[in-house]
Parts: structure tokens; C-alpha cells; sequence
């Protein structure tokens, strides 16, 4: 499985990190190596001092599919999950300003946090879905599927333009404003539609 993130979908986020607002969407890919083991601590990699959570909405896609209609996209998952695309902030940054890929930054050993999955059938309106993050159960990012720049319907098409989907892949669709910084013996944990996806302990 891959993991393919979009970037810069939620406009108060690219205010908050004076980012320029895209044309298209941002794509970069994870490696499975990525993916935090279940039940397992996030800790915090010693060649970073700047680690960021981005909460983001999660699809899961369930079939092959190259060059989708977005008409048809909905037909290509049945499941929305949310996780955390932890982000080294200052080795992005430094990477950024020489004009070099994020890779390191984003796609570090334990750097996607996937929670639990729900049906989308029992969440209606997938572009209309509120979710959170609390860091030790203070509230500091809050989101809407309806403020996405580009919805999922839209994103999975745009991404089976460049790669094929296979079943498993997983798409991060971009987080909302309200990153921030995280220190150890942090507690952070996940809703979405008002139901717990994940919690996890920082180290």
C-alpha cells in the first residue's frame, strides 16, 4: 500500500505557515514504513526539535482504478478513517528554502498515525464531516470536510491521474489550521463526527 498526502487544502492553513495558495493540489507519497503500529507510542526522532501534528480525514480505497471520473470516484472507497501526518517542521523548512523534496520530513518512520476506520455509509455527507485533535485534551484543531479547496471526490480523481490506485492505498486529504509543535508527554487523541478514532501517547 501507499500513502499519498495532499497538501495546502484548507485555505487557513496556508495562511498560517504563508504558504502560497495552489493552482492544483499538492501531492506527496509516504512509504509504508510510515505508518505508526497500533497501540504504539510516537516517539519523537532525535534529528528533529520542531515535530508538528497534522490532523487530517482519511480514505481508504478498495479497488484499482487509473484515470477516475470524479463522477465516479465514490465508488472507489467505502471507508473514512483520520489520523495524523506528523510533520518535522524545521528540516521541512530548511529542505523548502534549498528547494529540495519533503520526503525526510514527512515521511519518517512512525510520521502516519491511521486511526480507526467507519463505514462511510454511517457518516452521511462525506463532504460535510467536523473533526478534531485534542493535545492533552485541549482542543487545538478543529475542521470541516466543507472547507476542503478541493473535496475527496476531486482529490481521487486528480491523484489517478498521476498513479494508479490499487486497494489498501490510503489518502491523507489535507489538514486544517492550528498545527503546532509537540513535546514529550504529550496525549493526543482524535474525533471525528464526534466519535474517538485514535489517542496516542508522545515520548
Amino acid at each position: 500500500m501507499k500513502i499519498i498526502c495532499i497538501g495546502r487544502n484548507y485555505v487557513d492553513h496556508i495562511k498560517e505557515l504563508n504558504n502560497e495558495r495552489p493552482t492544483d493540489p499538492v501531492l506527496f507519497i509516504k512509504p509504508d514504513s510510515a505508518v505508526l503500529p497500533k497501540e504504539q507510542d510516537f516517539y519523537i526522532p532525535e534529528f528533529s526539535n520542531d515535530i508538528h501534528y497534522e490532523v487530517e480525514v482519511l480514505v481508504k480505497i478498495k479497488k484499482v482504478g487509473k484515470h477516475i471520473d470524479a463522477q465516479f470516484s465514490h465508488t472507489y472507497y467505502d471507508e473514512i478513517g483520520l489520523g495524523i501526518d506528523f510533520t518535522a517542521r524545521d528540516l521541512q523548512s530548511r529542505l523548502k528554502e534549498k528547494g529540495l523534496p519533503w520526503e525526510k520530513a514527512k515521511g519518517f518512520d512512525g510520521s502516519a498515525v491511521i486511526g480507526k476506520w467507519l463505514p462511510k455509509s454511517s457518516l452521511g455527507d462525506v463532504n460535510h464531516l467536523k473533526f478534531q485533535l485534542k493535545k492533552n485534551n485541549e482542543v487545538v484543531q478543529e475542521g470541516d470536510t466543507s472547507l476542503m479547496l478541493w473535496k475527496i471526490d476531486e482529490i481521487i480523481s486528480y491523484v489517478s491521474s498521476f498513479f494508479t490506485l490499487k486497494k489498501g492505498d490510503i489518502i491523507f486529504t489535507g489538514t486544517p489550521a492550528g498545527v503546532g509543535r509537540i513535546s514529550a508527554n504529550d496525549y493526543l487523541s482524535g474525533t471525528l463526527e464526534n466519535e474517538q478514532m485514535f489517542s496516542l501517547n508522545i515520548k
